[in-house]
């Protein structure tokens, strides 16, 4: 029996030691599986959307005047209140018409008996020639006649000069719309005497509008007319939309931005002029571009990137992001079709960190 001991005291310690390597391997296989992280992928997809470039800026109308006095004299009516929508020769005040009437009539008559002196001036030249021939009336005569007729003409397109002005004058005291538009501002009130020059209303043509706005200078090159701009204001969730109609030629120099204009139709009324605007100038339809799940995409110290797991890998990448499309974010360099990035865990990742699969999300794709 002695003889055995040894040989079973090996034996037991053989056994104990492949125990405890046993053990050791199964620890070490457990830390190495505690070591990778739990992500949740999402494919990289593709989708169609239009090609813009954001936007702000203000609606102006289209058209926009300060009507003022063209004559002198007391406000002997206004017709319309601001609000009110005029059209093009519509009578909306009278400066002292009756004055300008009664100055109107005087010229006319300046004008017959203007007229009438020279007719009477006329047959004097007739009779004096005549006599002059018979030499009954002398050369001297006959200048003195030729220069009372002309004196006689010359006094006739004075007198039809000064009508004119006093039927303008009597025309400019009846004030009207020079073209349609709506009332914005009534300055003078009835009753108010008026010098020539000073403002009576402001006046807005908001049938049409004009959207004018600053874009970055490097895309001067991009900005064409008739491309169509689709804007939101604060008063409406519906969009409107307008076409280019002027580029500016030159760039601030301040703000290194070159301005353009959309003209809108409001024939419905629904904007107001000087109306702030966000919106957006579309460069081109459909355009197929790149795009992930927000969740994937971490902005961290300047830096925007995403996690792209290959073999069980995770690889930053460094991506350039354009706009927000709903649940997913525009990437315009940095991925392929076809990559996958983590949705999930990318707290704990970083570039070359192992891990695993908790599951896929295959519904990225546009």
């Amino acid at each position: 029996m002695s003889r055995f001991a040894p040989i079973f005291c090996l034996l037991a310690l053989l056994l104990v030691t492949a125990s405890g390597c046993s053990r050791k391997d199964d620890a070490r296989s457990k830390h190495s599986a505690d070591d990778s992280i739990a992500v949740t992928l999402a494919a990289v997809g593709m989708t169609n959307v239009d090609r813009t470039i954001p936007v702000v800026g203000t609606l102006f109308p289209k058209d926009e005047a300060t009507l003022a006095a063209e004559v002198e004299g007391r406000v002997e009516r206004t017709m319309v209140e601001f609000g009110d929508r005029l059209t093009n020769g519509q009578l909306i005040a009278q400066i002292d018409t009756t004055t300008y009437e009664a100055l109107a009539r005087q010229a006319s008559a300046n004008v017959a008996r203007a007229k009438a002196t020279a007719a009477n001036a006329e047959q004097n030249l007739k009779r004096t020639r005549e006599l002059n021939k018979s030499a009954i009336a002398s050369a001297s005569e006959l200048d003195q006649t030729i220069a009372a007729a002309e004196q006689a003409f010359s006094e006739v397109k004075a007198a039809e000069a000064s009508e004119a002005i006093a039927r303008l004058n009597l025309e400019r005291s009846r004030v009207r719309s020079p073209f349609d538009a709506a009332v914005a501002e009534r300055i003078a009130n009835t009753g108010d005497f008026m010098k020539a020059g000073s403002p009576l209303f402001r006046i807005v043509n908001d049938k049409v509008l004009k959207y004018i706005v600053n874009a970055p200078e490097r895309y001067a090159g991009h900005v064409q007319k008739e491309q169509i701009v689709r804007f939101t204001v604060d008063a409406y969730s519906e969009p409107f939309e307008g076409r280019v109609f002027l580029i500016s030629p030159s760039v601030n120099t301040i703000t290194r931005a070159f301005a353009f204009g959309a003209l809108v139709d409001n024939r419905e009324g629904k904007l107001k002029a000087s109306t702030y605007a966000r919106g957006e100038l579309i460069l081109e339809r459909n355009v197929s571009t790149t795009i992930v799940p927000l969740d994937a995409v971490i902005n961290f110290a300047g830096i925007t990137k995403v996690f792209v797991v290959e073999s069980g890998v995770a690889r930053a990448r460094i991506v350039q992001i354009g706009r927000v499309l709903g649940p997913h974010q525009e990437v315009l360099s940095g991925l392929r079709p076809g990559d996958k990035v983590a949705v999930t865990g990318q707290t704990r990742l970083f570039d070359g960190a192992k891990v695993h699969i908790q599951a896929t999300d295959n519904g990225n794709a546009g």
